[in-house]
């Protein structure tokens, strides 16, 4: 099933934040600053008019990714699966006033709900919509980045942040989204699916890369940050 290139971010039928307990989970939910009305209005649209509405980064994590943006403020950011845009606008906020979001987007069904979302948003001239494999347009890409988000096809894990890494500028980030999978990570090997295969396969890389250090955070179903290394 490919809907999006987010397609294989909705671990079902177990939701991506099963781990946490659900009175947790309100609790966090009550005590991070809400949407505003654009973010609202996306998540809402979401909900009611896709098939895999949990593939959203949601209000926490939405809230998480704008603050790490406002923290680098990153001048150039690249991000890997668009789904409906609510990701790619949180981290646009953090943008440096000349600064620039591309994001990648597989399906071009998506293409007309993402532009509609975009020109809401006080930062659409920043975001530039590409539609088509990512794997494909990255090595075409000319800028370099400061901060990297990848939400995309499970399976290419590894070859998303191979191609990332590549791009991402010296002291820049790389944001990963679903690394826990519903805890399916801690599973046998043997007992792996292919998506799940995938992450641990990213895991274990970023886990054993002398050239970055990274933490992972139980946010939602998992993020992992990754710092690359500047050169001596």
């Amino acid at each position: 099933m490919k809907f999006s290139t987010k397609a294989s971010s909705a671990p079902s039928p177990t939701k991506a934040n099963s781990m946490i307990d659900k009175k947790i989970e309100e609790y966090i939910e009550q005590h991070t600053t809400n949407e505003d009305e654009l973010m609202y209005a996306i998540n809402r649209e979401t909900h009611l008019s896709t098939y895999y509405p949990r593939m959203l980064s949601g209000k926490v994590q939405g809230k998480f990714l704008e603050m790490i943006s406002f923290m680098i403020k990153p001048k150039h950011i690249l991000e890997i699966g668009t789904f409906t845009g609510y990701s790619a606008l949180a981290l646009a906020k953090g943008l440096q006033p000349d600064g620039k979001l591309i994001t990648l987007e597989v399906n071009q069904e998506m293409e007309s709900m993402l532009r509609k979302n975009f020109a809401r948003s006080p930062e659409a001239s920043k975001i530039e919509l590409i539609i088509g494999d990512a794997l494909q347009i990255i090595p075409q890409l000319k800028n370099t980045f400061d901060l990297i988000f990848i939400d995309a096809d499970k399976e290419q894990y590894v070859d998303y942040y191979q191609m990332a890494f590549e791009k991402l500028k010296p002291g820049g980030f790389i944001l990963i989204d679903n690394v826990l999978w519903s805890g399916k990570v801690i599973k046998p090997s043997a007992a792996l699916e292919k998506e799940t295969a995938g992450i641990v396969s990213l895991n274990k890389l970023v886990a054993e890369d002398p050239r970055v250090e990274q933490v992972m955070l139980s946010v939602r179903d998992g993020l992992l940050l990754v710092r690359k290394l500047p050169v001596n």
